[in-house]
């Protein structure tokens, strides 16, 4: 329990700030999974506008801090590597 006013603008915070970096990360997931989907259906059109799609949300999620810019180039790359083998 927070003792100060000042503590308790802290948890405020940090709840929005937590809420709001969930929701960024499910997006990454639900985004990650149409892909794939996309990718194992054999759909490369469909695939080629999610990856797009895909690869700016992982650059803007590092770009804030939801995950680590290390993290959204492996998994671009993985992505990327995953569309070169549907061809």
């Amino acid at each position: 329990m927070p003792n100060t006013k000042s503590a308790e603008r802290r948890v405020r915070s940090n709840a929005r700030k937590q809420a709001h970096n969930r929701s960024i990360s499910s997006r990454l997931k639900t985004l990650e999974k149409r892909y794939n989907a996309a990718v194992k259906s054999g759909k490369r059109d469909e695939a080629i506008t999610v990856l797009k799609d895909t690869l700016s949300a992982f650059d803007k999620a590092a770009k804030v801090g939801v995950i680590h810019r290390a993290k959204a180039n492996r998994k671009k790359s993985r992505l990327t590597v995953r569309m070169a083998a549907l061809k």
